[in-house]
Order: C-alpha cells, then structure tokens, then sequence
C-alpha cells in the first residue's frame, strides 16, 4: 500500500457513472416493480451503498476509508432500453474515493443483472468510468464530455 500518512486530509468527492442495457420487457419490469426477485432499482442502490464501503475488502492495495457519504442514483433511459447509474463517494481524509464511487456502479449494474437475469441473459454493463474527483493534492478532474 501507498503510505498516505504524511497528506493533508481533505473533503474528497468522486463521482463515477455507468449504464446497464437491456431488452424492452426487461426494463418494464425494473420499472414497474415486477421484477421476481423484488424491488430492482431499489436492492442494486443499496447493493452500491454497500459495496463502496467494502471496497477496500475487493481491491488489493485499497486504502479502507470512513466514507462520510455515498449515494446512488439510477436514470431509466426508455427509448435505449438502458438504466444509468451514478454513485457520489465521499470523505474528508487523506486519500481519493475514486474507488469507492466506480464500485458503487460496478456492483449496483451487477445487481440489476442479477435480479432481471431470469428474463434476459443478453442485458450488456457498459461505459464505466470516472466523472469527476474532487480535493487532495491533484486538485479536480472532470471528464471530457461524450
């Protein structure tokens, strides 16, 4: 591990996005409520909650931090069939949540695989990626549109 005991602990943010697609039916069912496995949307936030808090658990090297917060928010895409999910990491430490915030989406998209894989096997996680960080050292970054 990177010894990260000599920086400035500061208020760190990340935000990272990614999206699930899916057939038409599928996502009817994540949107009504009717999945069988229950609540889709609602189980894979808490699924991303959790998973930023374990990352460290997950990825060798990882620092563990005390996450002051994590959300996770989903946006239906009707007309692409797709479900976008981003997750806010962050803490006031000496150390990114970039981690933190990509997890967050990776397990959250897994878990709407899971829960709607009985009626679509054929449903693609893609674009996952960093879409901004904010404090420490390096300052900001925000990715380039598109």
């Amino acid at each position: 591990m990177v010894d990260v005991g000599a920086k400035q602990s500061t208020h760190r943010v990340a935000v990272a996005q990614g999206r699930i697609t899916m057939q038409p039916a599928t996502l009817a069912l994540v949107t009504a409520g009717t999945a069988k496995k229950g609540d889709v949307l609602g189980v894979a936030r808490l699924a991303g909650i959790m998973a930023a808090k374990k990352t460290s658990d997950l990825i060798p090297l990882c620092h563990p931090i005390a996450l002051t917060r994590v959300a996770v928010e989903f946006e239906v895409l009707e007309a692409q069939s797709t479900v976008v999910c981003r997750a806010t990491a962050e803490t006031v430490g000496p150390t990114g949540v970039e981690m933190e915030a990509l997890t967050a989406v990776q397990v959250a998209l897994l878990t709407i695989y899971d829960m709607c894989k009985a009626a679509d096997r054929g449903m693609v996680i893609s674009d996952v990626k960093l879409l901004e960080k904010h404090g420490g050292k390096s300052g900001s970054f925000v990715a380039e549109a598109g």
